[in-house]
């Protein structure tokens, strides 16, 4: 069996899926900016999210919803250390570092995380890929083009999923070249970055094929724009049941971890998938 061994925990690939618990240290992020903004407030919402059956907590210090800028370095670091220092000391839970930065990453490592979450999939600092080898941490390597700020401009493809398997073709080469175990690369086709919303749709029906790559896969579709234009629902907070049919899906095709801000929800949803994906159903 392939999978991740984290700290004093097991992912292991193929048993059933990994729920990743997402955790903004953000004023804006798109959905939940500014409601763990205090370090307090995080490290609770973290330790919560464990409870309700994370298997990861994902903190991340920058938005990357559609438009937003970048941050100063030293803003990142302030926000996203004293917090994964605070869920280490009350929790072993493994935390991810959701950052494009080496810097962030290998402070964050430093200070506690396990996993290193790129959604520039290395192409937004040229040391990520030497410092997570360095490092020895799983990596998540994400599809994206262009930035927040300019990537809803990038959205025109030859043929999207071809393009896709391409750049993680391409990606996943050069990682390994700077040492990076291949044992350690997860993909993430990046729901919702760089994508309409015909797109997205296209992404999750064809999701079995990325696959053929070889590496587990990771989805983050929580609340996003897509499930709101689909289900006319401009709150995204109130998207939770979208997000849950999408989580169902992508266990149908065969994904190894959902990236969720409603943990408590998805949690569940996920057993139940599982149940009918992954053991079958029982006479």
């Amino acid at each position: 069996m392939t999978g991740w061994y984290v700290g004093d925990r097991a992912l292991i690939w193929g048993q059933r899926t990994y729920v990743m618990g997402i955790l903004n240290i953000t004023p804006d992020s798109f959905s939940d900016g500014g409601d763990f903004f205090n370090p307090a407030s995080a490290i609770a919402h973290a330790l919560d999210m464990a409870a309700a059956g994370a298997d990861v907590i994902d903190v991340g210090g920058e938005s990357t919803r559609p438009g937003a800028s970048t941050i100063p370095l030293s803003a990142e670091l302030a926000r996203v250390l004293p917090v994964i220092e605070g869920i280490r000391q009350q929790s072993a839970i493994p935390i991810s570092i959701d950052t494009t930065r080496a810097e962030v990453a290998r402070a964050a490592v430093a200070a506690g995380a396990n996993i290193v979450n790129d959604v520039s999939g290395g192409q937004a600092d040229a040391a990520m890929f030497a410092t997570v080898a360095q490092l020895g941490v799983p990596y998540i390597l994400m599809h994206r083009r262009g930035t927040p700020a300019t990537m809803q401009q990038l959205t025109n493809y030859d043929d999207l999923i071809a393009d896709l398997l391409t750049y993680f073709q391409e990606q996943t080469h050069t990682a390994i070249a700077h040492g990076i175990d291949p044992s350690q690369i997860m993909l993430d086709p990046g729901i919702g970055f760089a994508k309409t919303t015909p797109q997205n749709l296209l992404l999750l029906k064809e999701l079995s094929r990325f696959k053929s790559l070889g590496y587990p896969l990771l989805i983050g579709p929580s609340r996003k724009r897509f499930i709101g234009d689909i289900l006319n629902q401009p709150d995204p907070k109130a998207r939770v049941w979208g997000t849950a049919a999408v989580c169902c899906h992508a266990i149908a095709q065969g994904v190894e971890m959902v990236r969720v801000h409603d943990v408590a929800a998805i949690v569940p949803v996920c057993r139940m998938a599982d149940a009918l994906q992954r053991q079958g159903c029982q006479n």
